[in-house]
């Protein structure tokens, strides 16, 4: 998985080509540190289909509400530059998984 922030958000995950999943999450979050094996897990099996990229939301606050994240977790999905899906607070890794299958 690939660490972004604001200095690399845009070369790593807007300009990249292809399904790029962005998992926001924060050290204060605990359903996104519970969540965050399971990502990780996801990015292992499905490294052919997308990018994966995570993006620690307590230490990039303005980049997070300029991609309209507003609660934690978030896995946001994004292509050709444009965020096409996002699933915020309340799933499971298995709802990732599905949403990266329809979206790959």
């Amino acid at each position: 998985m690939v660490a972004v922030d604001k200095v690399n958000f845009e070369d790593e995950v807007l300009k990249t080509d292809g399904l790029v999943l962005v998992d926001f999450w924060s050290q204060k979050c605990e359903p996104c540190l519970a969540l965050t094996p399971a990502i990780h897990a996801l990015s292992e099996k499905y490294a052919d289909k997308a990018k994966f990229c995570t993006l620690d939301a307590g230490t990039n606050k303005r980049l997070s509400i300029s991609q309209k994240v507003m609660g934690l977790p978030t896995v946001a999905f994004y292509r050709g530059g444009e965020k096409v899906a996002e699933l915020n607070q309340s799933f499971t890794a298995e709802d990732v998984e599905v949403k990266l299958k329809e979206l790959a």
